[in-house]
């Protein structure tokens, strides 16, 4: 565990086992951390994902410096950020100290200027944030808000939202999302036993409706009425 120490110098396996040691023990405070501290970045988060990386990236490019210091501190930032976490749950001005509240963008198809000044975004950035949702005219929006992880959230004027059959009072059949039975040429079966199938109907298919082979076939996909969908490699 010399590697784990401040040293003069490093062997190249020592710097390898203590890359390795460090990548394990990131990859552990991401899972206790959660998902969230991952896609969305608040305050708490993104002070986490800075100063972390920080600590780690320092004795992983200098010999001079110990792991063991910097896997301390991680472990105590990663206590702070969990007692932070319990705080936003428990106490309510916790949560609207370090969690700013929406903020209304575009109301009734009216820019709030105001509101861009409080979340610190420019009319482009607004503008490409509804441009990414499909909106193309300002006055179509019914409500913006800004939300807390930085996203817009857009509401479209009724008017303008796309018929539906439930528009209708249409029938529709439930979601039914198909099984991925091969890909990249292997059999999932797994996924086939749940619908209780086996490799000689899945050959006997190509076979009959594709003229190929399991080997061949990059993706395949069953629903329900055991459509079979198959892309073959090209």
């Amino acid at each position: 565990m010399d590697f784990f120490q401040s040293q003069e110098t490093l062997t190249s396996i020592e710097w390898v086992l203590r890359a390795i040691v460090a990548f394990i023990f990131l990859v552990i405070v991401a899972k206790v951390m959660g998902q969230r501290a991952i896609s969305q970045l608040r305050l708490l988060d993104f002070v986490m994902a800075l100063v972390i990386g920080n600590i780690i990236a320092h004795p992983l490019s200098d010999e001079n410096l110990g792991l063991k210091g910097s896997v301390i501190t991680t472990i105590v930032l990663v206590s702070l950020y969990l007692c932070g976490i319990y705080l936003i749950l428990k106490w309510p001005w916790f949560r609207r100290l370090v969690t700013p509240p929406p903020i209304n963008l575009v109301k009734d198809g009216e820019i709030i200027y105001q509101g861009l000044k409080k979340a610190r975004i420019s009319i482009d950035v607004l503008l490409e944030e509804l441009r990414e949702e499909k909106v193309e005219d300002v006055k179509k929006v019914a409500l913006a808000i800004w939300e807390a992880d930085g996203k817009i959230s857009v509401f479209l004027d009724p008017k303008y939202n796309p018929l539906t059959p439930a528009n209708y009072q249409l029938v529709t059949e439930p979601f039914d999302l198909p099984k991925l039975i091969i890909k990249d040429g292997k059999l999932e079966l797994k996924e086939l036993m749940q619908i209780n199938r086996d490799e000689q109907w899945v050959a006997s298919n190509l076979k009959t409706q594709y003229q190929t082979e399991i080997k061949n076939v990059l993706l395949a996909t069953i629903d329900k009425k055991e459509n079979l969908k198959v892309f073959l490699y090209k």
